[in-house]
């Protein structure tokens, strides 16, 4: 039986994607125990898992890493994705707006913000890694953390102020930080 999966990614991250001299594509087959073929013409990438028996969780990882490297972040932040606690959530900003270009691009004006400030201040209460990429938002951390900057990112689509989210982040990092003293104290 043949095992592949076929992924897409955008022209702009293919040489991402490869590393110098092929250094991140190295790296993922050995870590991931997979062989990339890469397409430049078409963004194509075929994922072939080398056990007989398909994909597992460690080849899986590889589909992973190179989604996150094709909504945008560097190989260093996707390579987080090795560690099992660390998730990648992508949220997809056609589904928040109407599909114009304007809507989507006022959208990611402010959660990028002045000089990237707002994306920094939500990667910093979050303690995540934020990418905005062509329609999408992507968030790689410990899955509770990456709900919370989901939570920020959509409610800043709705239309919250950046104070509000802010506060919104705050409290919650707060209340985290009160229940680990708790749990610890016990």
């Amino acid at each position: 039986m043949d095992f592949r999966k076929t992924i897409r990614v955008p022209h702009d991250r293919i040489a991402i994607l490869i590393g110098s001299n092929g250094s991140v594509k190295k790296e993922l087959e050995h870590q991931c125990s997979v062989e990339i073929k890469i397409e430049g013409d078409t963004g194509e990438i075929q994922i072939i898992p080398m056990s007989q028996n398909g994909f597992d969780e460690k080849s899986l990882k590889a589909i992973e890493v190179i989604e996150a490297i094709s909504h945008g972040f560097s190989p260093e932040v996707a390579f987080r994705l090795f560690n099992e606690d660390i998730v990648l959530l992508v949220i997809d900003l056609r589904d928040t707006v109407h599909k114009s270009s304007n809507a989507i691009s006022r959208l990611k004006g402010r959660i990028i913000g002045a000089n990237g400030k707002s994306r920094k201040t939500m990667e910093e209460l979050t303690s995540t890694s934020i990418s905005v990429h062509g329609h999408t938002v992507s968030v790689i951390g410990i899955y509770e953390e990456t709900i919370l900057a989901n939570d920020a990112v959509l409610l800043l689509c709705k239309g919250r102020s950046h104070k509000v989210v802010y506060e919104m982040l705050q409290n919650a990092r707060r209340k985290a930080k009160t229940e680990r003293l708790k749990l610890w104290m016990s």
